[in-house]
């Protein structure tokens, strides 16, 4: 059975606690893309990292390894879930997954002061992860942080085989961002017969 498993970013602790916010999993187009791959069959489960505003790597592993992962799973990491599935990859080299589509990535390349578990990035990436996957895709807008314009550099510089996408106008591709719930060109993609 095709499935699909999507890991949303790193929010703040005042937006995780305030119940006037959607959980991580909720927001943005996370909601949006999970209709759509559902009514096209494809199961999907938008993960909710426990805690999520202070990611701790090992708790993420056992989140996302609690479901089935294998080559009809399709991977879909938002920011820091992007850089959590780049590290997951590099570190179990033996997994084969579906589609991986990083939105945003991130990898810990510091654009703020706040509590920042230092070692949830503490890996070497391995340069042949996209030999695990059907296609290993870099979503990236030239106006997100600098922080996302070096972590996607540097998987574009040490990743082999990495197919990029570049928008412009997206920004970070949030709601604030983009102006809209609605990502197509992420349910296209992942959609698209290779």
């Amino acid at each position: 059975m095709k499935r699909a498993i999507l890991i949303h970013g790193w929010p703040e602790k005042q937006e995780y606690y305030n119940p006037k916010y959607p959980s991580p999993s909720n927001c943005h187009w996370l909601p949006w893309l999970t209709n759509q791959l559902m009514i096209k069959d494809i199961h999907t489960v938008a993960l909710e990292m426990p805690k999520s505003y202070y990611p701790e790597y090992e708790v993420w592993k056992k989140e996302l390894e609690r479901f089935e992962v294998g080559p009809e799973t399709m991977l879909v990491g938002h920011s820091c879930g992007g850089g959590f599935l780049v590290r997951w990859l590099s570190e179990n080299p033996e997994q084969k997954v579906g589609k991986v589509v990083l939105v945003a990535p991130w990898l810990g390349i510091r654009f703020d002061d706040g509590p920042f578990d230092e070692t949830f990035f503490k890996f070497k990436m391995r340069c042949g992860i996209a030999d695990q996957t059907e296609g290993l895709y870099v979503f990236n807008s030239t106006d997100d942080f600098s922080a996302i314009q070096e972590s996607v550099q540097m998987i574009r510089d040490q990743v082999d085989q990495v197919q990029y996408r570049e928008f412009s106008g997206k920004g970070h591709f949030t709601m604030s961002s983009m102006g809209t719930e609605e990502f197509p060109e992420l349910s296209e993609e992942l959609l698209a017969a290779d």
